[in-house]
């Protein structure tokens, strides 16, 4: 009871207080709009400046110093040829100016790109040789190159004779899973079928596979 008390007595003085001051604003008639202050514009009359009367304006003396300029200077490229016509041949450099090496010059630093490029020619360069070699088949070859293997024996078929009309050593094989394998070969060495899986793979963009060759019929 003594805090409730207090909290009452509290708010009982906040209500009077704001009644106190918000009860005369409400009842109070607001002024009249005649007694309102009114806007007043004040024009400052304008700021006499003195007249002065100005000379008339002169051309720079450079402009009369031009012409001379330009026939003095035209003068002297005419007299300079005659001038270098009439000199002496210059001296004969002396033996220690003959004897002193030339400075070295700083050579730019390589260009990585075209060393990048370089090195792509070359490779390039690289494999027209190596592909311009003849293909030649060993009948007894151990190796061979997987270049395909398809469902379609006429698939199998229609790649076979397209290599074949490229001069490769090809063959095919039916195999016991019901597909035809196409191969490239025989070789004699593991690398002369590494070389011709290479030359497989830039012109035809088959990606072959390394084998052992079946010489079975």
């Amino acid at each position: 009871m003594k805090y409730g008390m207090r909290e009452r007595l509290s708010g009982a003085v906040i209500l009077i207080a704001l009644a106190v001051i918000f009860l005369p604003m409400l009842f109070d008639e607001p002024a009249p709009r005649g007694e309102r202050p009114q806007p007043v514009m004040t024009i400052e009359q304008p700021v006499e400046v003195e007249r002065r009367e100005l000379e008339d304006p002169q051309p720079p003396e450079s402009l009369d110093q031009a012409p001379e300029a330009e026939n003095a200077s035209s003068d002297a490229a005419s007299a300079a040829p005659e001038a270098a016509r009439n000199a002496e041949p210059a001296s004969e450099p002396s033996d220690e100016q003959a004897s002193t090496p030339p400075e070295p010059v700083d050579e730019p630093a390589a260009d990585p790109i075209a060393e990048l490029a370089r090195a792509a020619d070359e490779r390039l360069a690289g494999q027209q040789q190596a592909s311009s070699q003849p293909v030649e088949a060993a009948p007894d070859g151990e190796w061979a190159v997987q270049v395909g293997s398809f469902g379609e024996t006429a698939n199998a078929e229609r790649l076979e004779a397209k290599l074949a009309d490229q001069g490769l050593p090809v063959y095919r094989r039916a195999r016991d899973n019901g597909l035809t394998t196409v191969y490239v070969g025989p070789f004699a060495s593991s690398r002369e079928g590494e070389r011709v899986m290479g030359e497989l793979k830039a012109r035809e963009n088959l990606q072959g596979l390394l084998v052992r060759a079946d010489n079975g019929s």
